[in-house]
């Protein structure tokens, strides 16, 4: 401790957590082993859209602390969306039980502890599990984040960021793993490698090393991640009937072996949050809290391309009403230009076993405000459901670093039983609209019929009649707002809007494009697309 009094501290604490707009409570100060329950620790809901980080070591709290935070977010009308990984989250659907311990914890804290359930939605990857399936079409979750899931370079991303370009024009639907099979290998035929003679054609190493890393992808069960129906991210933006946030929970116990797939995915949520949803600036409390756990797997590797697209849309998603909360070890595991967006800082306890570790704690020490504790020592020897907290204040200014202990849940810590989660799933609204796999007429059907694509392109002559395609489309252009309905412009635009993540060839080649793309998809910083979607 430094030279002031724990009597100031405290005061200083006090004042610079009390707000006069709705908050999340965190807990209770800490200075040695005393509780100063009158000096609470809070996070204003008006700033739970500055974004933030929960961080620590293994088995220090950090998952009780998204549990407790969840379920004051619903509380106070605010949807949530969490990935369970472990599967302890679904006991957010079971009231809690009191026990000695857990009473003598919570009057420390001040805490008013009842034991309640919540509204919970589960969510399954493919339906891989105890869920609602949640799938993405091909087309939609484009090529940037699928070069992501697949582990390919730069040379080989380009390479099928051009494929999707030619199915996008061409009126190729994209829905499942076969359809982009299907036109890779068309591209690789000689009628393929005339379409694409005016755009550099596509190698065949290249388009080898892809078919094989999709066969790999399908050999490992992956292929039901991908297909129709696809899950509209406005699902997770709900209350219940009472007014209370519904806490849309992930499962992902099945897919634990395949980190850069369940990240990957979350970052496609969240990419098609951010490109569906209205600006609404700042409002008393945020649309949706997004927790984005285990976040070291979306940077670790990841392309210059892919990092750009996800600092974008940390810096430009807070004014459409979403917070999102990094949930990680340290904050070495965030990029500094992302770990400069998280103003929220709920840092649970560091080892400091090895030199690296060493490193990473003063690393992390660096990153919080001056205090008047020694953090070094402080994150070493806290202990579990203890955490170091700054936030946002009201006016927007960092509030004093206040060593915390945390409230506890009012619903089980740990799963909630089979029977409970399947009953839920069962009674869900969602499953009638999402539990059944289709598979409609697409890139795979047109291309083995040898069907005309819509845009009258070069894959054969005769269409055969076509339903209607399960997914929106884009309106015609008549409907396209300006400058949308302009020619060259619109190419230059969207030329000028993908920046830095198409190469220059791709550029220019979208650039000259000119009023042919007026019946393309869109798409965003991530190359997923732009389709406007039934609500």
């Amino acid at each position: 401790m430094a030279s002031k009094s724990a009597a100031d501290i405290v005061a200083e604490i006090t004042q610079g957590y009390t707000f006069e707009t709705p908050a999340i409570a965190l807990g209770a100060a800490l200075l040695g082993t005393e509780v100063y329950k009158d000096a609470q620790v809070r996070l204003p809901l008006a700033m739970m859209n500055r974004h933030g980080l929960v961080a620590g070591a293994t088995g220090t709290g950090k998952t009780v602390t998204l549990h407790m935070i969840a379920e004051q977010l619903s509380t106070a009308g605010v949807p949530v969306f969490m990935a369970d990984i472990k599967g302890d989250l679904s006991g957010l659907a079971t009231p809690g039980t009191a026990n000695d311990k857990l009473t003598a914890r919570t009057q420390s804290l001040g805490q008013d502890w009842a034991a309640k359930a919540f509204p919970v939605e589960f969510l399954a990857l493919g339906g891989d599990g105890n869920g609602v399936p949640i799938r993405a079409t091909i087309t939609s979750f484009g090529p940037i984040l699928l070069s992501r899931v697949l582990g390919l370079n730069e040379t080989q991303e380009s390479s099928l960021q051009l494929i999707f370009h030619y199915a996008d024009t061409e009126g190729l639907e994209l829905y499942d793993l076969k359809d982009l099979r299907a036109v890779i290998q068309f591209l690789t035929s000689d009628e393929g490698k005339e379409a694409l003679s005016n755009l550099g054609g596509l190698s065949k190493a290249t388009a080898g090393v892809i078919l094989r890393e999709l066969v790999t992808l399908e050999a490992q069960g992956m292929s039901k991640f991908f297909g129709v129906p696809e899950f509209d991210t406005a699902e997770l933006i709900r209350t219940a009937p009472d007014g209370r946030g519904v806490i849309s929970c992930l499962e992902l116990p099945n897919v634990q072996d395949k980190p850069l797939l369940f990240s990957t995915f979350l970052m496609w949520l969240l990419a098609d949050l951010f490109r569906e949803l209205p600006e609404v600036g700042d409002q008393d409390k945020p649309k949706l809290v997004f927790f984005l756990d285990e976040a070291h797997l979306l940077f670790k590797g990841a392309s210059k391309a892919f990092l750009d697209a996800i600092t974008q849309t940390v810096r430009l998603i807070r004014s459409k009403g979403v917070g999102i909360f990094f949930v990680t070890q340290t904050p070495k595991d965030v990029p500094s230009d992302v770990l400069a967006q998280l103003a929220n800082r709920v840092q649970h306890a560091l080892r400091a076993f090895t030199p690296d570790d060493a490193k990473a704690l003063k690393a992390t020490v660096s990153t919080f405000p001056i205090s008047d504790y020694d953090l070094e020592e402080v994150l070493t020897s806290a202990g579990i459901g203890e955490a170091v907290v700054t936030v946002m204040n009201e006016k927007g200014a960092p509030t004093p670093v206040a060593l915390t202990r945390l409230r506890a849940p009012e619903s089980v810590m740990g799963p909630s039983a089979d029977e409970l989660v399947k009953s839920t799933v069962a009674g869900s609204s969602l499953l009638s609209k999402y539990g059944t796999e289709t598979d409609p007429v697409s890139a795979f059907e047109k291309l083995q019929n040898q069907a005309a694509p819509t845009t009258g392109g070069s894959v054969g002559t005769t269409p055969p009649p076509m339903p209607a395609p399960p997914v929106p489309i884009p309106p015609p252009p008549a409907q396209l707002p300006e400058p949308q309905q302009q020619g060259g412009g619109f190419g230059a635009e969207i030329a000028g809007a993908l920046g830095g993540i198409l190469g220059g060839g791709l550029k220019s080649m979208v650039r000259s494009m000119g009023s042919g793309l007026g019946n393309s998809i869109i798409r965003d910083i991530f190359g997923t697309s732009s389709r406007r979607r039934r609500r």
